[in-house]
């Protein structure tokens, strides 16, 4: 098991590791539910420094990224992030990932930890046309994930950088917490606002203490990967390896929105078909009628009790006090209102379709 450059301070914090992507990672530290809570309200620090990262650069950076990703990249001006997949020739999902372009000629690629090493063969086996220079950052950097709706303001005295200026997917090269060229980017996966610093792994223990320092007055807490879970899925963000893999293509995963056909892209023509015709299933999310805990695995049935699908993702929502979750269904059960049963042990219990996010803030 790898570690993190902070897991030794996550140990001195109580945290519960366990492996996950090759690394020891905090999944709690106080419980899920607090976790939750103070990211919805407060704001609160997640080690995320597990996540791959790319530097793709030289001339012909922009063309390996349009053939490799499936969302137009030539929209991004410098200091812009923009979010998008790696289709594979199968009409599947290689990876899902975020693009920042650093420089004229420039690109970091933050790709998903258990994927690196596949992500990197994949965009390699493409770059053979195109030559640009690819780097492998991922052991020397670490991401620190600074969450929630008091973020700006708890995060302002570290940096001379005007978060609040920052817009969502919009991110800035800067000094933060005493440290030069910093990316302080206005992304996340929690729904509530906040940051996302990009640093080198000798410099990632002075901004978490700084980080926690300037927080202190605004409740800040550490957050492990249960409580990023929970949040992630109360806005319907899909999560790699459950919702979305290499056999869910981005128009049955709803991700038809970053995928755009004015450019020419790794199985581009086969995506477009499915476009056309619609997809034989979609990505449904539900909330159950009565009481109970949707789990990944957990069959989904009619009202027949005949099984029309899987259960992706599912949690008892802290916000919302209920049983919700993310599956895959035939096309015919996936409208708004749709009432469909999920397979709890010997119990089926209703569900409805309902339009994401979960949490509406």
């Amino acid at each position: 098991m790898k570690n993190t450059a902070l897991t030794e301070t996550h140990k001195a914090l109580g945290a519960k590791l366990v492996p996950f992507a090759g690394y020891n990672m905090p999944v709690s530290y106080e419980g899920v539910n607090i976790e939750h809570e103070t990211v919805r309200n407060g704001v609160g620090v997640f080690d995320v420094s597990h996540m791959g990262e790319f530097l793709i650069s030289g001339p012909n950076a922009l063309n390996l990224i349009q053939k490799v990703t499936s969302n137009d990249a030539s929209k991004l001006t410098i200091g812009r992030a923009q979010y998008s997949c790696l289709p594979n020739e199968n009409g599947g999902i290689v990876d899902d990932l975020i693009v920042y372009r650093i420089k004229e000629e420039q690109y970091l690629l933050v790709v998903n930890a258990s994927n690196i090493e596949k992500d990197w063969n994949h965009i390699s086996k493409y770059n053979d046309a195109f030559n640009a220079d690819m780097r492998d950052l991922s052991e020397g950097y670490s991401l620190l994930a600074i969450q929630g709706p008091k973020a700006i303001e708890a995060m302002q005295s570290l940096t001379s950088v005007d978060l609040s200026a920052i817009k969502f997917y919009h991110f800035e090269v800067d000094n933060f917490a005493g440290i030069e060229h910093v990316i302080i980017s206005a992304t996340g996966y929690t729904g509530s606002g906040g940051f996302e610093i990009y640093c080198k792994n000798e410099e990632v223990q002075q901004i978490w203490d700084k980080v926690f320092e300037a927080g202190a007055a605004f409740g800040i807490k550490p957050i492990g990967l249960a409580a990023r879970d929970t949040l992630r899925l109360e806005m319907g963000y899909c999560l790699y390896g459950n919702d979305i893999d290499d056999t869910t293509s981005p128009f049955e995963a709803g991700l038809g929105w970053i995928t755009k056909f004015t450019k020419d892209f790794v199985n581009a023509e086969a995506l477009a078909k499915v476009k056309a015709h619609g997809p034989e299933r979609k990505l449904i999310a539900f909330e159950l009628d009565e009481r109970g805990i949707p789990r990944h695995g957990y069959d989904i049935v009619d009202q027949q009790g005949k099984k029309i699908g899987n259960v992706t993702s599912g949690t008892m929502s802290p916000s919302l006090e209920k049983g919700i979750g993310l599956g895959y269904v035939p096309t015919v059960f996936s409208d708004i209102g749709s009432k469909i049963h999920i397979q709890i042990r010997k119990k089926s219990i209703p569900a409805t379709v309902i339009k994401l996010p979960f949490y509406k803030g």
